[in-house]
Parts: structure tokens; C-alpha cells; sequence
């Protein structure tokens, strides 16, 4: 039987973690899917296809951006009032936001303005989703079992492929359904708008599961020690900075190979068999889905191998995986066969799970439970900006500079090597106990190697 943590099973937080980090990702992964295929088009038109593309993903990178700001706001909040608050406001705007995408009329229609509206909600989303992923993984790692705490805390990753396989389906079916002209002109609209029906019922979930009980004792020792003290609380982003600046620099160093391969597997692959060969959006669309859906089951598998043999050798692996796969992956795009094509994507998204299962486990026992959710979403989110959301824009850069899709697979070796650095330089986390850790971490020999 699954433990309880006051009257909220594991199993109840995990689901309810999961779906809301599904409905999110969904929303901010539509995006990216229908800026390379279809926004361009609608709010960018340019007498250069690739002009418009980069523009177009030039917006994606932008929701990248806000991510930071976001990981600060919600994560010093999340530190101060608790992890469930925040994640409902993040999955309201985050879907409020989609939803507007959705209804927003064309260049055609308002001209300039279009991709200015455009470019302000993508603003939002990114604030929206900087804030809920430490909240998600968060809330699981501190109500759960502590020696399953990588396969427990690994389900909120599966989300993010999960809303890609939604994402991706939606789009995919409508792309075969329709014509390119009416996709072009409403199609593309549907999964927008079909988001409220998802904010809806994550919500409903999410506001029915408790706060986690760490978040609870730690506020409760640290407002004692305030009292005691008659001085001001902790602000916890300044801790975060202070007390740890190595583990912000890792958390940010082991995102570079899983954030930029996973952009170039889901999103960059579209832009390249669209420009290189002229495929249609559905190729690209159809071999995305076939790998999310593999994703999704491998990730937690993953995440509970990190349990037993740590989680640095497992990320390790998937590292160095993604960096050497990249040249395979270019050159099984290259033959044009949906069948290579789709081991391609694939094998490069079940290496990425290597990184992405343990992840939320290693990253939350980087940083005590006070100022946790700042620690995780600082060091999460800037490298967002440069890993996430620089890679379409610069794999496009260098598709069009060299007509090959090896500069891109050099480009994701480089990154790999950046985060083979950084988790292999810092010590085993596995063994940390997550309640015994408030804004210090443990000083026992033998913690980093």
C-alpha cells in the first residue's frame, strides 16, 4: 500500500502533480510545435520561409526569457507560503494565456499588432511555467518515500511528454484531416482553445491535495526562530545565492544536454524535414508522437533505476547517450524513411529520460526545504533560457549556415560535454535526507566526490 502523508496518499499527489504538469506542458509545447509549422505563416509572413521560421521561433525563445523571472517569483513565494498556492495560480495563466493564443487574429487581420499580442502572451507563459515546474516536482519529492523518491518524483517529468504526446496528437490529426489552407487559417486554433477544458480539470485536481507536510514543518520551526530572534525572516532567494551558488551552477549545468536535445528531437526536427526536404508537417508530427509515447513510459523507469544505482551514473549515461545519438539522429533524418526516422527520435528520447527521470530527485536534494523551491527553479530556468530556449533558434542558425544537420549534432556533443562536467563533479544526492535538510546542506564525509 502506498504511504500517507496526513490524508493525501503519494499516489493521489503524484496523480494530481502529473496532470497539472501535463495540461502545462501541453499548452507550452503547443506552441513551440505550431511555431514552426504553422505560426510563421499567420502572425510572420516573409517572402523567406526560413526568415519567418527563425522569427517565429525567435517568439518561442522568448516565453524562455520570462522563465527565470518566473522561478524567482513563484519559487520565493512557493518558499514562504507553500507549493500548492503557486502551483494553482501557474496553471491558471498558463492556460488563460493558451486560450488567448488561441482567439488572436493574424497579421492579416490587426497587422503588426498580431505578433505583438503574440509575443506578450508567450511572455506570461513563460512566467507561468517558471514557476510550476519546482512547484510540481516539489510537492512530490517532499511527501513521498524516500527510497523511491526517484520513481515517485519522476512522474511529474513523464508530464512534459505526456502534454507533447497532446500537443503533437492534436495537431498531427488535424494536419491529416484538414487542408493545408484550412489548417493554415482556423485548424491550428483547436488545440488552443481546447485548453480551458484541461485547465479545468487540472485545476479541480490539483486544489484537492495537501501541502506538503516538509514545507509545513519547516515554516513552522523557522517562524519559532523569527519569534525568538524578533528579527525578519530569511529572504530565500538572497539564501539561495549565498549558501549555494555550486549547487544553483550544477542544477544549471546538468540541464544543457537534457533541455537542448529534447528541443531539437521534438521541435527543431519539423523546421529541418520541412526546409531540407520539403516533408509535410504530418511526417515530422506523426514520429514526435510515436516518441513521446515511449517517453512517457520510460521516464519513471528511469527514475527508479536512479533509486537503486544513483542518480549520477544513470544522468551520466543519458549525457553522453544524447551527445554521441545526435549524429546518428541527422542521418537518420537524412534518409527520409518514417520508419528510421521514428527510431531516430526514439532512441534520442529514451537516452534524454536517462537525464530527465532523476532529475527532479537530484535537483531537490541540491538545496534544504526553506528556500528549496527557489533553489530548484533558479538553476532550473536560467538555463532554460540559454539551453532551452536558444536551441531552436541557434539549430536553425546553423542549419542554415552550414546545409547540414552535423553542425547541429556538434553543437549538442558541445552541450552534452557541459553537463557531463557538472553532475560528474558533484557528489551522490540519493542518500540525502530531504527532512533533515533546511537551509544547510549535510556535512558528512564522502556527500560530493
Amino acid at each position: 500500500m502506498p504511504e500517507r502523508s496526513g490524508s493525501s496518499s503519494i499516489v493521489k499527489v503524484v496523480s494530481a502533480s502529473m496532470l497539472g504538469t501535463t495540461v502545462e506542458w501541453y499548452d507550452f509545447f503547443l506552441y513551440g510545435v505550431a511555431s514552426a509549422i504553422v505560426l510563421p505563416q499567420v502572425f510572420f509572413p516573409a517572402a523567406d520561409p526560413l526568415a519567418g521560421t527563425l522569427l517565429s521561433l525567435g517568439t518561442f525563445a522568448i516565453g524562455f526569457i520570462a522563465r527565470p523571472l518566473g522561478g524567482l517569483v513563484f519559487g520565493h513565494y512557493g518558499d514562504r507560503i507553500g507549493r500548492k498556492k503557486l502551483l494553482v495560480l501557474s496553471l491558471l495563466m498558463m492556460g488563460l494565456s493558451t486560450f488567448a493564443i488561441g482567439l488572436l487574429p493574424g497579421y492579416a487581420t490587426i497587422g503588426v499588432a498580431a505578433p505583438a499580442i503574440l509575443v506578450l502572451l508567450r511572455l506570461v507563459q513563460g512566467f507561468a511555467i517558471g514557476g510550476e515546474w519546482g512547484g510540481a516536482v516539489l510537492i512530490v519529492s517532499e511527501h513521498g518515500d524516500a527510497r523511491r523518491r526517484g520513481f515517485w518524483s519522476s512522474w511529474p517529468q513523464a508530464g512534459a511528454p505526456a502534454g507533447q504526446l497532446l500537443a503533437n496528437g492534436l495537431l498531427a490529426v488535424l494536419a491529416l484531416v484538414q487542408s493545408e489552407e484550412a489548417f493554415e487559417s482556423w485548424g491550428w486554433r483547436i488545440p488552443f482553445l481546447l485548453s480551458a477544458v484541461l485547465v479545468v480539470i487540472g485545476f479541480y485536481v490539483r486544489v484537492s491535495v495537501e501541502e506538503s507536510p516538509l514545507f509545513r514543518a519547516a515554516q513552522a520551526r523557522a517562524a519559532a526562530r523569527t519569534e525568538a530572534a524578533a528579527g525578519a525572516p530569511k529572504t530565500p532567494i538572497v539564501e539561495v545565492l549565498r549558501r549555494h551558488p555550486r549547487e544553483v551552477l550544477t542544477a544549471m549545468g546538468a540541464r544543457f544536454a537534457e533541455n537542448v536535445s529534447y528541443y531539437i528531437l521534438t521541435i527543431v526536427i519539423s523546421t529541418y524535414l520541412a526546409t531540407r526536404y520539403d516533408l509535410p508537417s504530418s511526417f515530422a508530427l506523426g514520429a514526435v508522437l510515436i516518441g513521446a509515447l515511449v517517453h512517457v513510459v520510460t521516464i519513471p523507469l528511469w527514475g527508479a533505476l536512479s533509486d537503486r544505482v544513483g542518480r549520477r551514473p544513470v544522468y551520466l549515461f543519458g549525457a553522453a547517450g544524447v551527445g554521441v545519438w545526435g549524429f546518428a539522429f541527422f542521418a537518420l533524418l537524412d534518409t527520409q524513411d518514417f520508419g528510421l526516422t521514428v527510431l531516430a527520435v526514439v532512441v534520442g528520447l529514451v537516452l534524454h529520460g536517462a537525464m530527465y527521470g532523476p532529475q527532479a530527485a537530484f535537483l531537490s536534494e541540491l538545496f534544504g526545504t526553506g528556500v528549496r523551491y527557489s533553489g530548484v527553479s533558479i538553476g532550473y530556468q536560467l538555463a532554460s533560457v540559454v539551453a532551452g530556449g536558444l536551441a531552436p533558434v541557434i539549430a536553425v542558425a546553423l542549419l542554415g549556415a552550414f546545409g547540414s544537420g552535423y553542425a547541429i549534432a556538434v553543437y549538442l556533443a558541445a552541450c552534452s560535454v557541459v553537463t557531463m562536467i557538472a553532475v560528474g563533479t558533484y557528489g551522490e544526492t540519493r542518500d540525502r535526507d530531504l527532512a533533515a535538510l533546511e537551509e544547510d546542506l549535510p556535512a558528512k564525509a564522502g556527500d560530493r566526490a
